[in-house]
Order: structure tokens, then sequence, then C-alpha cells
């Protein structure tokens, strides 16, 4: 239901208000830490609250970052203080052959925009960040295979390790994936400029008929990696997603074997925050990668 906005100083109405410098003409809750806010004269903003430390000093400044490559979309960022962002509204549109690949050559044209490092964190942002609801450090590297092994894949093993998810039988699996990674890894190739956690949920098709980008946990990395998370739980019209893709960017021969590899670090994040089902797929990709 579509209310008034509130007369607090520190609700969604108030704090959109004070970061546009527009008045609200309405707020609609949307979820527990997002509200819909219609400003005058018609515009829509989403507030959204609270996360982790840092969690929207790293948003805000990921989606920036995002944005200053002027390929994918993102919604602009209006705002944020210590524990909220304010971002525009993103109109509802509905995906089709000719968006996604539209979307595969902008998503080639933000990675191109580089970063300086491997787990280089956006302009501003915090090293101490957040994929979704698990912590992420943004720790810069110069080789891909011991960055991706030291900062992404064993941090993650080790909590799901010690919180009995994976035994520790198993996680010898992973970590001989970690000690074969410079032959597993493909080409060497520079830093790619990452939305980070590309999943489904965090592309939206937009009324301009264009995909946009949200919930980036942005950093340097491997462009396989944004590819891969669209595959892992699927993506409308992924082929023609790569499609267009590889018409902008050609990827390196072999890189289809090497999508487990890349999702063996969201696999990893899902099962400590979510537990034993992901883990054996986190195994699963494990061997999948050292069999490619």
């Amino acid at each position: 239901m579509t209310v008034p906005p509130a007369s607090d100083d520190r609700g969604p109405g108030a704090v959109a208000a004070r970061m546009t410098g527009r008045a609200v003409a309405a707020e609609h809750r949307l979820s527990g830490n997002l509200t819909e806010v219609a400003l005058d004269g018609g515009q829509m903003v989403v507030v959204k609250h609270g996360g982790g430390p840092g969690a929207v000093e790293a948003e805000a400044a990921g989606l920036r970052w995002l944005a200053d490559a002027g390929a994918v979309r993102v919604p602009a960022v209006f705002g944020q203080d210590a524990d909220r962002l304010v971002i525009e509204k993103v109109p509802a549109g509905r995906p089709d052959a000719r968006a996604a690949a539209r979307f595969g050559r902008d998503l080639a044209a933000l990675h191109a925009a580089g970063a300086p490092a491997f787990g280089a964190p956006p302009p501003g942002g915090p090293e101490d960040a957040w994929i979704g609801l698990a912590p992420m450090r943004n720790v810069p590297g110069e080789q891909w295979p011991h960055w991706y092994a030291e900062h992404r894949v064993l941090p993650y093993l080790r909590r799901a390790v010690d919180a009995g998810t994976i035994r520790r039988g198993e996680a010898a699996l992973v970590e001989t994936v970690c000690e074969r990674l410079p032959e597993l890894a493909g080409p060497a190739e520079p830093p790619a400029r990452l939305h980070g956690d590309l999943w489904n949920g965090n592309v939206l098709w937009g009324a301009d008929g264009r995909a946009w980008l949200i919930d980036p946990a942005a950093h340097g990395g491997h462009r396989e990696s944004d590819l891969a998370m669209l595959r892992l739980f699927g993506c409308p019209y992924l082929e023609q997603v790569l499609d267009g893709y590889r018409q902008a960017a050609p990827l390196a021969d072999g890189w289809r074997h090497r999508v487990p590899l890349h999702q063996l670090f969201p696999l990893l994040v899902h099962t400590v925050l979510f537990g034993r089902g992901y883990g054996e797929e986190a195994l699963s990709a494990a061997r999948a990668a050292l069999a490619a």
C-alpha cells in the first residue's frame, strides 16, 4: 500500500527529501530494507537501509565506479549516510533477445574499463566490503590465480570448514584447485572492472530496453567471473548475452570449461550463508574445474 511520507526525520521519505532536495509525495515499503519514494514531480527513488559496517559506502562507491565506465546502465546515486542509500528507481521493462545482446556488449565495455589491480576496490570504497550478506575484503594483488585463491576462495572455505558445513577431508579438493590455479586459470588477462555479484537478481531489465545493474560487489577481477556468475543462477537470453559480449570482446579459448572455476567463489559464499546444499555444489564445481 502506498502511504504519505512519515514525519520521522530518519524515515525513508525524510531521507529521500534531504538527499535529493525535493519534496516527497508518497512512499511504499518494498521489503524490510527497501522503500520506494515518489518525489514531487513524479520521479521515483529507492531508499535502502542497513547492511554491515561499510556496506552503504561500498555499494555507493561501486555504483559510481560502474557508472564512470559509461557502459552498462546503473542507477544514479543521490546520496548516502552511514546506513542509508538513496538511488534512482529503474522503470521496469521486459528482457528480449535484442536487449540481451546489447547487455553483452555493454558488459564487455564495462570490463574493458579496467581496474588498477585484482582486488582493487572502487575509488572511495572500503577495503572491507560485502558480497550480499557476507563480508568480502578487497585486497589488491598482481597475479589473478594467487589473488583468487588467497582472497576469494580460501577465506570462505575456511569459514565453511570451521562451521562444519564442509568437512575437513572434503576441503582438500578445493585446496587442490587453489594449488593448481596457475595451470587452470587460462591465459593471463588484465584486471577487469567487475560488478562482482552478477547473478540474475542484480540485473534489471529497464523500460528503456537496456539491462541495468544493481547491488554491486565491485572490484578489480577476472572478466570470466562476472560471466560465470550470470550462468550460476540463470539469466534470460543468456546465450544472446554471451554472443553480444564475444562480438565486442572475444573470450580466451577454453572459457566455457573454466566456468566452474569462477563459480567456486560465489558457491562458497552461499555455503557460508545458506548451508550444506551449496557446499555440495561448491565441491562439484571444484571437481569440474580439475577435470576441465
